[in-house]
């Protein structure tokens, strides 16, 4: 039990931080409950059926080239968990009345993204121990996170939008890049030192997310 509390510990004080950032009006505790389990499950499900249709078409092995990790950092694992999540924010949470300002897409795509962050948090830490969920605290959650917070805020503007298409396809492009890049330089680990790199992206995606709450934040509809 407390293994299992420390792989979601995380995952809650991050819910938190975004749910007190969202200053002028609060969502509905009921739709986002519903957004976090969407996230943890039939987010879970469609990634798991995107893997297998993706290892069927192109399988990656062992021993792979530079060019094989990027096209699994970005194409394989970036698409496929990124394009999970976001339909999910895409035809659940944008369409509903609730999803009224565009600080709204920056919670909703938060919700989703921490309940897939939760379930694949339980899953590593129950295998790696107290150790992995220490790492994982500060390093594939706040990155889960921060890739949230971009997707979201495209698609909190795309709401209020008639380029709804293309801002929403660009915050989707926007967190497949940063999940892509993270990873990406997490998996060619066999070039000393290359691993730098994940932490940079992450740490220029928790600058462009804060950014983003900020604006956000300030061009609210409550903001009066």
């Amino acid at each position: 039990m407390k293994l299992l509390l420390t792989a979601v510990a995380p995952v809650f004080i991050i819910i938190l931080f975004i749910y007190i950032k969202d200053k002028y009006e609060k969502e509905p505790k009921r739709l986002l409950i519903y957004n976090f389990l969407l996230g943890a499950f039939v987010s879970i499900v469609i990634t798991t059926i995107l893997y297998y249709v993706f290892d069927v078409i192109l399988p990656l092995r062992d021993n792979m080239s530079v060019m094989q990790q990027f096209i699994k950092a970005f194409f394989v694992v970036g698409l496929i968990e990124e394009f999970s999540k976001y339909i999910i924010v895409r035809y659940f949470a944008q369409p509903n009345t609730s999803f009224n300002e565009p600080f709204d897409g920056i919670v909703y795509a938060v919700m989703v993204s921490m309940g897939f962050a939760a379930t694949e948090n339980i899953l590593y830490v129950l295998e790696g121990g107290y150790k992995t969920a220490l790492i994982r605290a500060f390093t594939a959650v706040p990155a889960h996170a921060t890739f949230g917070i971009l997707m979201g805020y495209y698609m909190g503007k795309a709401k209020f939008s008639n380029n709804r298409v293309v801002l929403n396809l660009t915050g989707l492009l926007l967190a497949i890049v940063f999940h892509g890049a993270y990873d990406f330089f997490l998996f060619i680990d066999f070039v000393p030192g290359i691993w730098v790199g994940a932490f940079i992206s992450l740490f220029i995606g928790i600058l462009l997310s804060r950014k983003a709450i900020i604006k956000h934040q300030n061009d609210s509809h409550f903001n009066i």
